[in-house]
């Protein structure tokens, strides 16, 4: 019988014919994201990678100078940030263009620090228009099913952008601010430097996506991150630059550009009710205990009970920067002030920080949805398949693994 060289054991091909004009795809898109871009016209295509590598020592050389500033933002470190996360992003969006791709989704800006270096990654997967539109190439933030949410509520991106600052504290706590910290209450000298600082990094996302001709910033997700030294920190604020023709009007009455950090299930469900996000708010407070307070808490910290100078001074600083919010929504024209959040950072030396996070938004004539529903496809989170149990003990349960 005459031997088939094509076939192994069991009938399997050795080796599988491969179509060159058809290679295989690796994507970063699940099932549910691949789905979803299906319904908007869209097909997955190749993971897509770009980076850029920076000396620690350059860092390290700027942090040594941290004394002399008196708080806020430490330009040299936002602007060696900046440069290293756009030539990432520049080498992904040429990445992009090799790969002929009409879009590319789920793009996210990383920072990794190994041995002495810092590496600035760009990671998101391409995206194919399926009807060969022709349209502009864009990028955005959203990943595969938070992009059929955003363009179904007329949001078109355009292109992923982000908006950086790089600051400290200063050692000002230990020259200005000793006196003050004597008594108990806000330090207004603080509570003003971060505020700015915070809002810095809004202003540059909006500006960023001015020059994506876009009137609107949707999907923003903010993250503080430490850089290189404990008194230095990083607040970046990603997102995509889209046009929303329904909203040129509003976006105008509020500098030319809306932001929001609504989620894109969020956004379609305010869009469908007839709301507009006109802007993200922030309001911090930086408040002392006090001398005469910290002693009187750690004296109460020896017995049981509530420690009520904590207490009040916690809830001093929540509600003063849910104040700030308030009066910045209310200058705006919103509505309501949509997803606060809320976080608290220990400053060192009896300080702390209180900082709150809203979208402001506006019920508008005219605002729609394309489709009735979201599908379920589009909500559905998808569940992590890969568990690590190396460093687990014996007799781990792998159909509900924990530590």
């Amino acid at each position: 019988m005459e031997e088939n060289n094509n076939l192994k054991l069991g009938g399997v091909n050795s080796d599988p014919p491969v179509n060159p004009s058809n290679p295989t795809k690796f994507s970063g898109f699940s099932g549910n994201e691949m789905f979803c871009l299906k319904l908007i016209g869209y097909s997955p295509g190749n993971l897509l990678v770009g980076n850029s590598v920076f000396s620690m020592g350059f860092i390290g050389s700027l942090g040594s100078g941290i004394k002399s500033f008196l708080g806020g933002e430490i330009k040299q470190i936002t602007n060696m940030i900046l440069e290293g996360r756009k030539l990432s992003l520049q080498r992904f969006e040429n990445e992009l263009a090799s790969v002929g791709g009409n879009g590319a989704s789920g793009v996210t800006s990383e920072i990794i620090f190994h041995d002495g270096n810092i590496e600035f990654l760009t990671v998101g997967s391409t995206v194919h228009d399926d009807d060969n539109s022709g349209d502009s190439v864009f990028t955005t933030s959203a990943d595969g099913q938070e992009l059929f949410c955003q363009i179904d509520a007329n949001y078109r991106p355009l292109s992923f952008v982000f908006g950086n600052v790089a600051y400290s504290i200063g050692f000002a706590k230990g020259i200005l601010g000793s006196i003050r910290q004597l008594a108990r209450g806000e330090v207004r000298q603080y509570s003003d430097i971060f505020n700015t600082t915070r809002n810095i990094a809004l202003e540059r996302i909006i500006n960023e996506a001015k020059t994506k001709n876009a009137n609107s910033v949707i999907g923003i997700r903010t993250s503080i991150l430490p850089v290189g030294t404990s008194e230095v920190q990083e607040m970046i604020m990603i997102g995509t630059a889209s046009y929303n023709q329904q909203i040129e009007s509003i976006a105008g009455s509020v500098g030319g550009v809306i932001t929001s950090d609504l989620t894109a299930e969020e956004t379609w469900n305010i869009a469908k009710l007839g709301y507009v996000p006109l802007k993200l708010v922030l309001g911090t407070s930086v408040y002392s205990l006090g001398f005469r307070g910290g002693v009187t808490s750690m004296i109460k910290n020896l017995v049981k009970g509530e420690i009520n100078e904590l207490t009040q001074l916690i809830y001093g600083a929540r509600e003063q920067s849910l104040k700030k919010l308030q009066a910045e929504a209310e200058a705006l024209g919103a509505d309501d002030i949509l997803g606060i959040k809320t976080y608290i950072y220990n400053l060192g030396s009896g300080l702390i920080e209180f900082l709150a996070i809203g979208t402001a938004v506006r019920k508008v004539d005219g605002i729609s949805t394309k489709s009735d529903t979201i599908p379920p496809q589009a909500i559905i989170r998808d569940k992590d398949t890969f568990t690590n149990t190396a460093d687990f003990a014996y007799g781990t349960n792998l159909q509900n693994p924990k530590r």
